[in-house]
């Protein structure tokens, strides 16, 4: 029984860092709606636009983030090998460049609270009255 129990702790313990939801997430002032697809496709340079047509700036987080591979799993549907094959064709061929990363929620935090044009996502725990979220995953 005892263990069942040692087995089992570091699972409990470890489960908060499964169900956090990450938030993707606008500036106040950014008045378009828009669902996983739609999100999916800029993430994916396939759009370059919000769907009112402004530009649209999408903003990554580090490989390292555990925000960036939750967002890569639950909103792209692609693991982190698969995303490097995909900007590296883009790239390779000219058709396109990632979209740049920063460091930490906290940084897309900032950006994204001081320019209306910018896209990102963070740790939903993290949420401040600065940013507006568009959907959470």
């Amino acid at each position: 029984m005892m263990k069942l129990k040692l087995c089992i702790l570091p699972l409990i313990c470890c489960s908060h860092l499964t169900l956090a939801d990450i938030a993707v997430i606008v500036h106040p002032s950014n008045n378009n709606l828009m669902d996983a697809s739609a999100i999916s496709r800029l993430f994916l340079g396939k759009s370059k636009k919000f769907p009112d047509g402004t530009v649209a700036i999408p903003l990554n987080q580090v490989e390292a983030s555990t925000s960036t591979s939750q967002f890569n799993s639950k909103a792209l549907r692609k693991s982190s090998s698969q995303l490097k094959a995909y900007w590296s064709k883009l790239v390779f061929t000219g058709k396109g460049s990632p979209p740049k990363s920063v460091d930490d929620d906290t940084a897309v935090l900032q950006l994204v609270s001081s320019n209306p044009n910018i896209i990102g996502y963070v740790d939903s725990n993290v949420l401040t009255d600065n940013v507006k979220v568009l959907t959470t995953f």
